[in-house]
């Protein structure tokens, strides 16, 4: 696999609840499909689970996703004629965790070999980050 692509499920203050690592060519919206049925088995687990927050790339799958799951889905879009970077409301929750991801150098690169390892080091960076602050 050359490259890899993390879709993430967060919380509102950015911490993982779900990670499914793909390949890099697979698009946005298969990837959340594959997540949602990564979740399917642990729906029990999320039980409290009811308003997610999508990106643009996403969009196709709030039907889907709402018949399936039960989730109240909304897309949060780029507002309309901006160009170069704007922040965009929740997305930022997301993008914060990529970058605390970032700051790992295990995950700084796609280093491992499978699929599985890549998202068990997501969890374990994770763990680390709420351990540390946990201890303040």
């Amino acid at each position: 696999m050359k490259g890899r692509k993390r879709h993430l499920l967060v919380d509102t203050e950015g911490l993982v609840l779900k990670v499914v690592v793909s390949a890099a060519d697979v698009p946005d919206y298969e990837g959340g499909e594959l997540l949602i049925e990564a979740l399917r088995v642990f729906g029990p687990e999320l039980p409290r689970l009811v308003k997610v927050w999508a990106d643009g790339a996403y969009a196709r799958l709030v039907e889907w996703a709402q018949r399936l799951m039960g989730w109240d889905v909304a897309v949060v879009k780029r507002p309309e004629g901006s160009k170069g970077f704007v922040v965009v409301p929740r997305r930022w929750a997301v993008e914060r965790t990529f970058a605390w991801l970032g700051r790992y150098r295990r995950l700084s690169k796609d280093y491992e070999f499978r699929v599985e390892s890549s998202e068990a080091f997501i969890y374990l960076a994770m763990t680390r980050n709420m351990a540390r602050r946990l201890a303040v």
